[in-house]
């Protein structure tokens, strides 16, 4: 007679586990199975591995890249502001507070990131040196780029269009070096790679306000800005826009900084200084030589050599969130012609009212109205200016209601600090 026991297991037909816990298991079995040696993951919890793979599944490439950096806190945090990269589950951090393992979702596949541990032969890369690259598809090669660049790392090599793409190599701040590679954008507006910024037009703006926390909350909610870490706690750097923008910071006023392209930063500062206006001596910075100065009404700017990689500015900006116009508000319109027809060969029109100039050939578009106090006034494109008109108020600005133009539908707004600035749906 068989033992009762047999015939009760015998009889029970076996069971297919959970997909959810299969998957699970499976992603935590693989993490530990290409972890360095030494490294255990007993403190991670089995549902915090269930809610990595179920909430964000992530392909598997053939081979992992598994980086290893001198502070992989500060490195996960860059991998997410600069490349858009998305921490997968949390990392694992060894007794001694380096983290033994992280997992970073990056432009569809998988990337591993740990803190060296030298004990065990992981080491940091050398400053300068590469043995191995990472290729990394991206939206935008230059404005890509320009984030690389103002958060501590370095281009490796200049913007160049190739095998069908627009491509840039860089060298992250951990040392490491990237590829980046994105579409190469058609002319459009004024703008592409085919068009090349050129001497008088705008490069860069960022704009001044008294506390860039409160702004950066309130441009977030209004028009949707992404930002990087800025080169100090008073900056922040737009990364949503298609040209290079900023925030900066413990100001008097509001008002728009303008930094523009010349040809040569040392003829530019000396034509300023000879046209009645001030200039600092030049500087190098990692975007190029650079120079601060005030025009011969007291209204602040900077100028810069811009690379010719650099694309030009869309006239009424892309997308957005992107500057469409410019309002340069001087007390005296025609010494101001006078001035930048001087220094940056802008070349002006009349305008539509008394005391009034405008130029359309520099980029981004923009006007300059006299008998004002001296502040620059930014318009910023939105798709629908109905909601933006809406979320200006609900953030705590205002706005006057949207008013129908020959060029496109505008609003007149304020932001929670005072800050004056025009919207445009165009």
């Amino acid at each position: 007679m068989s033992d009762p026991l047999t015939i009760l297991v015998t009889s029970v037909p076996p069971v297919a586990p959970d997909d959810t816990f299969a998957r699970a298991l499976r992603h935590r079995v693989q993490r530990a199975l290409s972890l360095p040696e030494g490294v255990v993951v007993t403190d991670v919890s089995l549902p915090q591995t269930i809610a990595a793979a179920v909430d964000q599944p992530v392909p598997r490439p053939a081979a992992i890249p598994y980086l290893s950096v001198d502070g992989a806190s500060a490195a996960i945090d860059w991998y997410v502001e600069v490349f858009g990269a998305s921490l997968v589950g949390d990392p694992i951090v060894m007794p001694d507070g380096r983290i033994g393992h992280s997992e970073l979702s990056l432009g569809g596949g998988v990337l591993y990131l740990s803190d060296a541990h030298p004990e065990l032969g992981v080491v940091a890369p050398t400053p300068g040196q590469a043995s191995v690259s990472l290729m990394l598809a991206v939206d935008d090669t230059d404005a890509t780029l320009a984030r690389v660049e103002t958060t501590g790392g370095r281009r490796d090599r200049d913007p160049y269009d190739g095998y069908g793409h627009r491509n840039a190599w860089v060298y992250d701040p951990f040392g490491h070096r990237w590829g980046l590679q994105g579409p190469i954008p058609a002319p459009a507006g004024g703008g592409g790679v085919g068009d090349p910024i050129r001497h008088g037009d705008v490069g860069y703006v960022s704009w001044w306000t008294p506390d860039v926390a409160m702004a950066a909350t309130f441009y977030r909610a209004v028009l949707g800005w992404e930002y990087a870490p800025g080169s100090a706690d008073q900056g922040r750097q737009i990364t949503s826009a298609s040209m290079p923008m900023g925030l900066w910071g413990e100001q008097d006023e509001s008002t728009l900084f303008c930094t523009y392209v010349v040809d040569s930063t040392d003829e530019a500062v000396a034509v300023i200084r000879s046209a009645g206006g001030s200039a600092e001596d030049p500087t190098e910075e990692p975007y190029g030589r650079v120079a601060m100065c005030a025009d011969d009404q007291g209204m602040r700017f900077s100028v810069y050599e811009g690379r010719a990689s650099q694309p030009r500015p869309a006239v009424t900006g892309r997308r957005h969130g992107d500057l469409s116009y410019i309002t340069y508000e001087v007390q005296d319109g025609a010494r101001a012609h006078a001035f930048y027809g001087t220094v940056l060969g802008w070349d002006f029109d009349g305008g539509t009212s008394e005391d009034h100039w405008r130029d359309d050939d520099p980029v981004p578009m923009f006007g300059m109205p006299g008998g004002h106090a001296g502040v620059v006034v930014p318009m910023w494109r939105v798709d629908d200016i109905a909601a933006a008109v809406t979320r200006v108020r609900e953030a705590g600005g205002t706005s006057t209601d949207p008013e129908r133009r020959p060029y496109g539908t505008t609003a007149q707004c304020t932001d929670d600090q005072g800050g004056r600035f025009h919207l445009g749906q165009l």
